[in-house]
Parts: structure tokens; C-alpha cells; sequence
């Protein structure tokens, strides 16, 4: 009868998965049953390579889910909503896949009844603190295992252990972590360790081969990117899938993100999103056309608290599910064109289209002429517009003169 502890590894193929996989068979005793959640960041054959990968560490099972279409209902698509970027800049990449890797790994906890959890999280990132509160919420009482904190191990301390026991790997590729998904690919290496630096070329996992200027037509319905170029896809995770091809080689998309970790520290990141950057802007574009002032205001604020409680790991909080429902509304007139140009390492949005636009010539054009009103309407709006703040001033400048 076997009584190994049986442990769910959250398994990348990476370095510190790799180390996991070995070090908890070998050292712990563990039954390793590695899990790869797909979020977007590997094709076919390289799920196959993981699979081999994994057993050749000795896992005991290995199970890949296809989650790409899930990370987007659930996560993706309000990031969309909220045109959400994390200090005005980052696309929150591996934010918003961490969590949904978490919660599909906890439910194959479940599923075979294991011991244990475990993953590849250093002691140093805002990773850790995702899957371990994940799964706290989740599988409470489930142990979680962390080799790479717990022991505070070094890259080159990892790389020497793994060579110890004969594992073959990519050791040199291992110098950058790199973390590809749907919605963008993060890159860290010694370069981001630093307050200055940028990644060299070589760390980029998209090369820049586009030169030549190209237009690009975006189509949205209700919120969601349908259509590129008039070619219309069955899921939004597909037209994202398709701008990135076509836009990750003019290097649109590439920077590096200074932010504050969860655990209260600064850090830096490479990232490259292409189609992130792309869509957000677009998509905003489209929607200063559409929504009413204060429907874009309201929108601004309630997205900076979605997009900081979602980088902080909260999704499961259910004020996050009642953020959704407002974003899902604000979406009904979101439909439209957005025209926009790609040129190496940058982008520009050159206009819209939209039986909704707001912006109309039956109401008038700014700055030249209008049809709605007259100029004695705003005369007289003019005045009732500011008499609060004229009544504040005078009163004011009364009182000030008795005190003098």
C-alpha cells in the first residue's frame, strides 16, 4: 500500500518548477502530481516537451489545463472594461495569470485529494503571496510547500543542484525569467535588479523584425475585441492571440515596470505586450467617444481600486464580482471601429467609428459652431454654473475685510 503524502506541484517547466519537481521527490518523499495551467504562454508542442520534462524529473502524474479561455471570461475581459494598467504602464500580465493559475491548481488539490501544494514563488515577489492567499481561501488546512523560499535559494544554487542530478535542461535560457501568457510576457533578469538598466535584445522573447509602417482596423462589440482587419474571431482570446502576432514584431508593447510589491518593497520587470497595450488604448479611445462624462469618470476611479485589489491577489473578494457587474453595464455602447497605426516601437490610435459616438455633428462641432444652444443659453449656464464658487468669494472677501 502506498502511504507516500501526495503533493500538486504548480508546474512551469522553469527553473524553479524544475527544482520544486525534483527536490520534493527526491529530498521530501513527496507522489510529485505536476499541473501546467495554460494561460496563453505555450503552443501544442511545447506542452508536449513539459509533459516529457516533468516525468523526467520523476512526477508520479502530469496534467495540463487549457485555461486561456477561462483567464479571459474571468479576468481578462474586465481588465479590458477598466482599461486597466497597473502606475499608467503595466498591463498586469503575470498579475492577473497567477490568479488564475492559483485557482485552477487548488481545484486539482481537491480533485486527488492531496497532502499538500506547491510552488516555484521566491521569498521576494508578490507571486507568493497570490498563490498562498489562493489557496488559503480555497483549500484551508492543504499544506504549502515553497523549497525556493524556504530555503532562500540562489539561481546558480538551483542550476548547481539540478546539474547534480543529471537533470538536462536549457541552463543558459534560465539566466532571465520569463513568464509568457495571454496577456503579455514578463522578463526578469540581473538588468531589472537594479533602479537602472535596460534588457538586452537577446532578452526579449519576441525579436523586432516589422520596419514598415502598417494599419491595423480594430472591431469591438460591447466591450469585447471581435474583429482585426475585418477578420472576425469565435472568442476574444483569439483576436488578442492575432494582434499579438501581428504587432509583437514591430516591438510595440516592450518597457519596464517600477511598482510597488505587495510585501511593501519596489521592483522592476521587463515586460512585452502588445496586444495588451494595443487593445486598452484602443478600447479607451472607442469609449471616450461613447460613454457620458461621468459614466468615464466613475469608470477611472473604480478601475485604479479593481486593477491595485487584483495585482494584490484578491479576486476571490466579492466586491470584485460587484466591480464587474458596473463594468459589464458601462459596456452596452461600446461598440465600433478604432483605426490604428504600428510602427516600430510605438503605436497610434488615428480615430473611430461608432453608431454611438457622442461626438456629432447634429449637436454641433467644438470650437466652431454649434446647433443645440445659443449663445445667450451660455451666458446664462455661465453664470448659475459658477454662482456657488462667486458667492464663496465674496463672502469671503468681505469677512477678510472686517478681520483687517
Amino acid at each position: 500500500m502506498n502511504n507516500m503524502k501526495k503533493v500538486v506541484l504548480g508546474f512551469s517547466g522553469g527553473l524553479d518548477t524544475s527544482y520544486c519537481a525534483k527536490y520534493l521527490t527526491d529530498e521530501l518523499g513527496y507522489e510529485v502530481h505536476s499541473v501546467t495551467v495554460n494561460t496563453g504562454g505555450f503552443s501544442p508542442e511545447e506542452l508536449v516537451e513539459l509533459e516529457k520534462h516533468a516525468y523526467r524529473l520523476g512526477v508520479t502524474s502530469h496534467t495540463t489545463v487549457n485555461a486561456v479561455k477561462s483567464y479571459y471570461d474571468k479576468i481578462i475581459k474586465y481588465l479590458v472594461f477598466g482599461n486597466v494598467l497597473k502606475n499608467n504602464a503595466y498591463p498586469l500580465s503575470v498579475s492577473a495569470e497567477r490568479l488564475s493559475q492559483a485557482v485552477f491548481i487548488a481545484e486539482q488539490v481537491q480533485h486527488l485529494n492531496a497532502d499538500a501544494v506547491a510552488h516555484g514563488s521566491t521569498g521576494a515577489g508578490n507571486d507568493q503571496v497570490r498563490f498562498d492567499m489562493i489557496f488559503n481561501i480555497m483549500i484551508p488546512g492543504v499544506t504549502i510547500l515553497t523549497p525556493i523560499r524556504d530555503l532562500k535559494l540562489s539561481r546558480e544554487e538551483e542550476i548547481a543542484y539540478l546539474k547534480s542530478k543529471q537533470v538536462e535542461m536549457n541552463f543558459e535560457k534560465s539566466q532571465y525569467s520569463i513568464n509568457k501568457g495571454l496577456w503579455g510576457t514578463s522578463v526578469g533578469g540581473k538588468e531589472t535588479l537594479n533602479s537602472n538598466g535596460m534588457l538586452p535584445e537577446s532578452a526579449w522573447p519576441t525579436p523586432v523584425t516589422e520596419t514598415v509602417r502598417r494599419n491595423m482596423e480594430m472591431g469591438f462589440e460591447k466591450g469585447e475585441l471581435v474583429s482585426v482587419d475585418g477578420q472576425f474571431f469565435s472568442h476574444p482570446s483569439e483576436s488578442i492571440q492575432y494582434v499579438q502576432s501581428i504587432a509583437g514584431p514591430f516591438g510595440i508593447g516592450r518597457d519596464i515596470h517600477v511598482g510597488d510589491t505587495i510585501i511593501g518593497i519596489k521592483g522592476r520587470v521587463g515586460f512585452e505586450a502588445a496586444a495588451p497595450m494595443l487593445i486598452i488604448k484602443a478600447h479607451h479611445a472607442l469609449e471616450k467617444h461613447v460613454l457620458t462624462k461621468w459614466q468615464l469618470n466613475w469608470k477611472d476611479q473604480i478601475s485604479l481600486f479593481y486593477g491595485n485589489w487584483l495585482h494584490e491577489g484578491q479576486i476571490l473578494d466579492p466586491v470584485m464580482r460587484d466591480i464587474e457587474v458596473f463594468f459589464e453595464s458601462s459596456q452596452q455602447n461600446v461598440t465600433g471601429k478604432v483605426f490604428v497605426d504600428l510602427m516600430p516601437f510605438h503605436f497610434q490610435v488615428t480615430g473611430i467609428e461608432s453608431d454611438y459616438d457622442l461626438m456629432s455633428s447634429r449637436f454641433g462641432k467644438y470650437g466652431e459652431m454649434n446647433s443645440g444652444w445659443t449663445g445667450e443659453d451660455v451666458r446664462g449656464f455661465s453664470k448659475i454654473f459658477g454662482n456657488q464658487t462667486m458667492i464663496y468669494h465674496s463672502v469671503k472677501k468681505e469677512a477678510d475685510g472686517k478681520q483687517n
